[in-house]
């Protein structure tokens, strides 16, 4: 798998962002559209200056409420933005709504941009604020309908919303269609948040495995080390011959501990193929993603069995790290005396396969070096690594088989 940096939010999670925020949009941007074309119209009829200032701020509101929009990515009771910003929003429509009581034309329409812009800057606040803006809402849109027949009087039109039906209907339902994208976003970005802790706790379960084998390789050496050196230390005198044999025995010991912890560090110690499968399918279940095995057996010899190992190690470490994995497949066949691993997983982004990195070049060379091929591919979001070692002990034995007696 292409080693590249982790992206901050999950691709899935901005494409989940991109349609929240394209469906909240699309509502404001209605909802706006039709007051324009609703307040251009009473214009060409009545040719008043009201009305036309009413309508180059409805678009003025129209669009700070689009810009607005962005800043529900924090998710609903995610905090207000700057207060120039959520002022500004509330501002401006508040001039449409006062000038609207002075409109006969227009004052049926004129309380709705600011109702938008209540329900926008309400998805922001706390639960309890959120329900009382909202009320707040209501009661500003029932206080400007009393108004604007006791200032306008027999001039207001009461023809009704029968012209603009539709943005009536919409702005009924603005404040529902926001808060449930809002709710379905915030559910997302928490899963998302559960399955990177996930990875990482898998990745930090890992690195307690390798320092715990390390502890108990030092830990072990050293206290016979010390042990030794100790029992050589009081036999010096009284039989240096004995002691001699002490230290001889400590410098073994020693030179055992040394050899251990490099072949530790170089990731040649020995290594369960069992194991590391049954490692791949927990820590990948922890990271939420699904994760089935399809062994038939075994390979039978020792270093192809420590190959592919560490081919499952490093493929589970890479798709936690680099990919948003929710399903992955292992596979394992050994067939004419060669055992072949092929592990597929989803949720990766289109990165030529030339940027591939050091970890699965040194992947691709540790399988060589046992006369093994190690190949990827990745298309639509899928990678798939496919590694081939020779099985020299299922060769024997295929060979054995196929001698002819006598």
């Amino acid at each position: 798998m292409p080693e590249k940096t982790r992206p901050t939010v999950a691709r899935g999670v901005h494409a989940t962002w991109i349609y929240t925020l394209s469906s909240i949009v699309f509502f404001v941007v209605f909802i706006g559209a039709v007051l324009i074309v609703v307040g251009l119209t009473a214009f060409t009829r009545s040719n008043t200056i009201i009305d036309a200032v009413i309508v180059v701020f409805m678009f003025a509101s129209l669009v700070l409420q689009t810009r607005y929009c962005w800043f529900l990515r924090v998710g609903i009771g995610g905090g207000l933005p700057y207060p120039a910003w959520t002022l500004s929003v509330a501002v401006v429509p508040g001039i449409v709504w006062t000038l609207g009581l002075f409109s006969a034309e227009l004052w049926q329409f004129t309380p709705l941009p600011l109702w938008v812009s209540t329900v926008l800057i309400a998805c922001l606040v706390s639960r309890r604020a959120r329900w009382l803006m909202v009320a707040a809402g209501i009661i500003l849109f029932a206080m400007h309908a009393v108004s604007a027949h006791a200032i306008l009087g027999g001039g207001a039109e009461t023809g009704g919303p029968s012209a603009g039906i539709q943005v009536y209907i919409y702005a009924t339902m603005l404040p529902f269609a926001v808060i449930f994208s809002l709710w379905w976003w915030n559910i997302v970005v928490e899963l998302d948040r559960h399955r990177r802790s996930a990875a990482e706790l898998a990745i930090a379960k890992e690195r307690l495995r390798f320092a715990a084998d390390l502890h108990d390789i030092q830990g072990h050496h050293l206290q016979v080390i010390a042990l030794k050196a100790e029992l050589a230390e009081r036999m010096l005198e009284r039989d240096p011959v004995a002691a001699r044999e002490q230290l001889q025995e400590t410098r073994l010991v020693a030179a055992q501990a040394l050899q251990e912890t490099r072949s530790l560090v170089a990731g040649y110690r020995e290594v369960g193929l069992d194991n590391e499968l049954r490692n791949a399918r927990e820590v990948l279940s922890a990271a939420s993603a699904t994760c089935v095995l399809k062994v038939d057996a075994l390979p039978a010899s020792v270093d192809a069995r420590r190959a592919l190992a560490f081919v499952v190690r490093e493929a589970t470490t890479n798709i936690l790290r680099h990919s948003n994995a929710s399903h992955v497949e292992i596979a394992l066949q050994t067939e004419n005396g060669c055992s072949s691993l092929t592990i597929v997983n989803d949720g990766v982004d289109a990165v030529p396969t030339s940027t591939e990195g050091t970890g699965l070049a040194g992947l691709r060379a540790r399988v060589a070096d046992r006369g093994g091929t190690l190949s990827i591919a990745m298309s639509d979001e899928r990678f798939e690594l496919i590694a081939s070692v020779p099985d020299v002990a299922a060769n024997d034995s295929f060979d054995h088989v196929e001698q002819p007696h006598g």
